[in-house]
């Protein structure tokens, strides 16, 4: 019988994303790539479709290391509107700040260094909204005066999830962590609309 079509076991399931959490941690996955295929390898049923979240990567025993992109350290808007998207890599902290400005730091394309990383947040007089994938372990901790810090999207993550702790300090300031799904596209426009759209359908 094809090893594809035969059925696999939770133990298979979880060895299998204990190998893209490796992949993730070297750099070739980035963390909605992590997010969408761990997905893909939980509901995988059959050899066949648990080997397809993997058929691009090399084994990890074999794998090399590749060239890095430089670390982003910090992100700051002031007077304006800055956005960071795209593949960028993240060490075990990073700074984004927001000063009379609007900030989008989305983290969605981001690949990162070590099972956890701690992104500071600071709004004065501005605003700042971080994207992460659904999947991903996000803390939110801080505090904002005269303002909001407010969490959107549901919370999927994993024990064995990438961990992202986000330190939010705000004065006149608002903070938004928005958990995207790993099948919502579209611009900010359309992820605010939908996500709040699903947040008023969640139960109190």
């Amino acid at each position: 019988m094809d090893d594809a079509s035969i059925r696999v076991s939770d133990a298979d399931r979880e060895q299998a994303v204990v190998m893209l959490r490796e992949h993730l941690l070297a750099g070739r996955l980035t963390l909605d790539e992590f997010s969408g295929r761990v997905e893909a390898a939980l509901q995988a049923r059959v050899g066949g479709e648990l080997a397809r979240v993997q058929e691009d990567l090399p084994s990890v025993s074999s794998a090399g290391s590749r060239p890095r992109r430089k670390p982003t350290r910090f992100t700051t808007a002031l007077l304006g509107h800055v956005a960071r998207r795209g593949p960028f890599r993240l060490r075990r902290w990073s700074l984004a700040a927001s000063a009379l400005g609007d900030l989008d730091l989305d983290l969605r394309e981001a690949s990162i260094d070590g099972p956890q990383t701690a992104v500071t947040v600071l709004a004065a007089f501005g605003n700042a909204d971080i994207y992460v994938p659904e999947g991903v372990s996000v803390d939110v901790t801080g505090m904002t005066i005269f303002g909001h810090r407010r969490e959107w999207g549901r919370d999927t993550s994993r024990p064995d999830a990438p961990a992202v702790q986000v330190r939010v300090f705000g004065w006149f300031g608002t903070v938004d962590v928005w958990r995207v799904p790993h099948d919502m596209r579209g611009n900010y426009s359309d992820i605010f609309r939908q996500l709040e759209d699903r947040q008023r359908q969640l139960p109190g």
